[in-house]
């Protein structure tokens, strides 16, 4: 038997998280429905976004769907991102961290690989490697 798992986030602003990550990983959006597109939503939930698949740094899926409720994220988990490139490694780490904070700079690390991780302006906190 197997399964694809795929990282699902709630977002304050899903539309513009998502345009976030393709300007800086790359990508496109797969699918998006609104609440609006389903009967009887209230009018204040029309535009909001119910399920949006997107694809990030090449073959990644993601989702998002904007929350009901207060978005906190927390560092007990994390989106990880590995790299056979270096070059472009250190661009994501950089893209997603404007607006952001480094939690971790991306460098060199002791195991051989090169490794940092920022927090992205939505507050998900990224795991950028390359190795």
């Amino acid at each position: 038997m197997g399964a694809q798992m795929n990282a699902y986030l709630m977002s304050k602003d899903a539309k513009s998280q998502a345009n976030f990550y393709i300007e800086s990983l790359g990508g496109e959006i797969q699918f998006m429905n609104t609440y609006g597109d389903a009967s009887g939503a209230p009018e204040a939930m029309k535009d909001k976004v119910m399920h949006l698949a997107l694809t990030v740094a090449g073959t990644n899926s993601l989702m998002l769907s904007d929350a009901f409720e207060p978005v906190l994220y927390n560092r007990s988990v994390s989106l990880s991102l590995t790299y056979n490139d270096e070059s472009e490694a250190r661009a994501a780490y950089a893209k997603l961290g404007e607006g952001g904070e480094s939690k971790y700079p991306f460098a060199l690390q002791p195991w051989g690989a090169y490794y940092g991780e920022v927090i992205d302006p939505f507050g998900v906190t990224w795991m950028i490697t390359k190795i």
